[in-house]
């Protein structure tokens, strides 16, 4: 996958509405690591990305820090909810901490 998430612009097809800006961090993951649809899970340091898409959902990727591919935390694209894109992005990051072939949280709780 070349499609890289950064947190300086845009992307050019206008997935993303105006003004949203994708979070990032950078974590280790948990024992167990996270669950991605491409490849299974990931373990050890990865960054994290999570964007708005303009139909109301959330797209949520990760990638090895430092690696050039990204791929899809299991359970993404997932319909936002209530809170914003922060506080979801952050149970993301905690999810992902936590290990246990970690995916999307889900949207109730």
């Amino acid at each position: 996958m070349t499609d890289q998430p950064d947190n300086t612009r845009q992307p050019d097809d206008g997935a993303v509405p105006e003004g949203s800006v994708p979070l990032t961090d950078h974590v280790k993951a948990g024992p167990g690591g996270a669950m991605t649809d491409e490849v299974g899970v990931i373990t050890g340091d990865v960054t994290l990305t999570t964007e708005a898409g303009p139909d109301g959902t959330a797209l949520v990727r990760i990638q090895y820090t430092g690696a050039e591919e990204w791929y899809t935390l299991t359970g993404s694209p997932t319909p936002l909810p209530p809170g914003g894109l922060a506080a979801f992005h952050e149970r993301v990051v905690e999810a992902v901490k936590a290990g246990g072939a970690s995916e999307v949280p889900g949207t109730t709780s």
